[in-house]
Parts: C-alpha cells; sequence; structure tokens
C-alpha cells in the first residue's frame, strides 16, 4: 500500500464523472482526464444517460501512477462547471 493512501500504485482506477447531458460535456470531461492520462483509450470510457435523459455519466477507465495524479486530474475536473460530481 502507498503511503498516505489505501491504493497500491500503480493501480488501474474508475473514474466516475457526471454532468448535464449536453453536447459539450463529453468532450470537456474527455480533454480533462487525457490531459493528465495521455493514453486514455477513448473507445473504453462508459457512458450512461440518467432516466430522463437530463444527466450523463461517464466512467473512465485510468492507470494511476500515484496519488498526486489522482488528486490533480480530481482538482481540474471539480473546478470545471461543467462537472457536477466526481467518484
Amino acid at each position: 500500500m502507498s503511503e498516505g493512501s489505501l491504493l497500491n500504485f500503480p493501480c488501474d482506477l474508475f473514474v466516475k464523472v457526471l454532468g448535464h447531458n449536453k453536447s459539450d460535456f463529453r468532450s470537456v470531461a474527455e480533454a480533462i482526464v487525457k490531459a493528465h492520462y495521455a493514453d486514455l483509450d477513448i473507445e473504453q470510457i462508459k457512458e450512461k444517460a440518467s432516466k430522463n435523459g437530463r444527466f450523463l455519466s461517464l466512467t473512465f477507465a485510468v492507470y494511476a501512477q500515484n496519488k498526486d495524479q489522482i488528486d490533480a486530474l480530481y482538482q481540474e475536473l471539480v473546478a470545471s462547471e461543467d462537472v457536477l460530481l466526481v467518484l
């Protein structure tokens, strides 16, 4: 286990991002994640609309090297006005 974390690095990690289901949400979220994980496979992104279609959740599979990398991604995602929630 890595110091100060419950994860063993490097590791596979799933990051779920929720936003309004509008045309640019996916591209904004993808760009942020790709800035931190250049090897992101966009074909592997899971997408699910809410029951009423108002919201969209995206699940990104990333290979995290360390806690700082995860923290930087999280901070940039929550700072985006297009992102409502990050899990």
